[in-house]
């Protein structure tokens, strides 16, 4: 069960408000919990806390922050289903898919842990000719100080981790604003962090809606802004001033199945069902684009169609369901309207488009023109095309015929044609002989094009988040 309210969290300790924000359950519509929200006061303590919290959280060591991270790990373990349950019921996520990202959630705090002890320097050679003898160079990363986040609805436990884990590891205080709409695994992530010796001021999650945000974007004081959501990102990027700014901000996603894999279609067929249908396609590297050579096109067709008819929707509560309803019905009724124009101008639906509230059918098409909102936008929803192609060149340019470009996936049996894809697709990641909705929480993820800059991935955000300091020695 949820909490009735929640506290929002301002220099590590738990604060209560005059004003208060409801949080829906998202399948019955209901008030499932309220949440605190600062006024303008606090979150100017919040940042005021992080800047003074900079030089004790650089001087924290890195086995304290990694006793932090561990600490973390041991009580999410602890608390997975109480965490499950949250995350159900706040942003509708299916219960087996809320539990799995509770997993991802511990693994991003684990991956940490170990990288907390890991942020090492190099010593670089300086005695390159003949004036240089003497001369030694050395490298050590050091925290770049105050940082702010802003993470989305759809993966409110794992996209909050990828932010607040690294932080902790790199040594950085940091402000958060989680999602309006899901912001209860951030404020449970908030409690855990509030048992720890973590310095004071070293983190504050505020429940501010986006009208209240602009501090965190345009203070500054912040060293870092790191952000992950819709195209809006590039309008805070310019709004972010001199500070350092990382992004990821969506994709349409398409994955290629070459004309080898006939033998192995339902292996195939059961990715791409995964990959376009898992948690209602609420994620930016959800499979929108499906192109198959047209050798197979007609056999994958009639199997993949198949398979999403049977996908059990309903109630994300019981362990059954496999699609649950977006995150509204405001933006189920957009999806709706992007299919039904796509279908007007000349696309088949092949199963689904039904709409009733916040819950739309597992949908596929074909036959959509290349100028359909729902193949050159980010559809974020349970929904997927289907084209065919002759050849390895045309599937490479019908993908790269996108203004996004985060992570594709291929399927083949061919090591020359998966080369192809590495070198070609113009893509943050490659994922061969699997969906471009594989992420492991170590690797680098994030995109090019409009999908964003700079990567994800614990290693990689402390990269981000910290800066290279050099020290040159002359012997004497």
């Amino acid at each position: 069960m949820l909490e009735k309210k929640y506290p929002y969290y301002l220099a590590n300790k738990a604060q209560t408000s005059k004003a208060w924000m409801d949080v829906l359950d998202k399948y019955s519509g209901k008030v499932a919990t309220r949440v605190a929200v600062p006024d303008a006061k606090a979150t100017e303590q919040a940042i005021a806390a992080a800047v003074k919290a900079a030089e004790p959280m650089r001087q924290f060591k890195p086995w304290e922050r990694q006793a932090v991270l561990q600490h973390c790990v041991q009580r999410f373990t602890e608390r997975r289903d109480e965490l499950a349950y949250a995350l159900c019921v706040e942003a509708g996520k299916p219960i087996k898919d809320s539990a799995g990202e509770v997993t991802r959630l511990i693994e991003t705090f684990g991956i940490a842990a170990e990288e907390a002890v890991r942020t090492n320097g190099e010593t670089i050679n300086l005695e390159i000719a003949k004036r240089l003898n003497g001369y030694h160079g050395y490298t050590r990363r050091v925290p770049l100080g105050p940082v702010s986040f802003i993470t989305p609805f759809n993966f409110p436990l794992n996209l909050v981790a990828h932010k607040v884990a690294p932080a902790i590891a790199a040594g950085c205080p940091f402000v958060l604003k989680p999602a309006e709409r899901t912001p209860i695994g951030a404020l449970i992530i908030g409690e855990v962090l509030a048992e720890t010796d973590l310095p004071k001021g070293a983190f504050s999650i505020l429940n501010l809606d986006g009208k209240h945000a602009s501090p965190l974007v345009e203070d500054p004081r912040f060293k870092l802004l790191s952000f992950t959501g819709s195209q809006i990102g590039w309008d805070l990027k310019t709004r972010a001033g001199h500070k350092k700014v990382t992004l990821e901000l969506g994709g349409n996603a398409a994955c290629i199945v070459d004309a080898d894999q006939l033998p192995r279609l339902d292996h195939v067929i059961e990715r791409l069902v995964f990959g376009a249908f898992y948690q209602s396609g609420q994620s930016c590297i959800s499979v929108q684009r499906i192109y198959a050579h047209e050798s197979l096109y007609d056999e994958l067709k009639k199997r993949l169609v198949a398979a999403v008819k049977g996908l059990k929707a309903g109630d994300p509560k019981k362990k059954e369901t496999f699609l649950g309803p977006m995150i509204d019905e405001a933006a189920a009724e957009r999806l709706h309207g992007w299919i039904e124009e796509a279908r007007k101008g000349g696309g088949k639906v092949l199963c689904g488009g039904k709409r009733k509230g916040p819950m739309l059918e597992a949908t596929l098409m074909e036959n959509v023109r290349g100028d359909a909102k729902v193949n050159r936008q980010e559809v974020f929803g349970p929904f997927a095309l289907l084209a065919p192609f002759k050849s390895l060149d045309e599937a490479i340019a019908m993908t790269n015929d996108s203004d996004y470009g985060l992570q594709a996936g291929i399927f083949t049996d061919s090591l020359a044609n998966a080369m192809r894809a590495w070198n070609e697709l113009e893509q943050g990641g490659v994922i061969v002989n699997d969906v471009p909705s594989f992420r492991v929480d170590n690797m680098p993820y994030g995109g090019v094009k409009l999908s964003g800059a700079g990567r994800e991935g614990v290693r990689y955000a402390i990269e981000d988040m910290t800066e290279i300091r050099l020290m040159v020695m002359r012997e004497s």
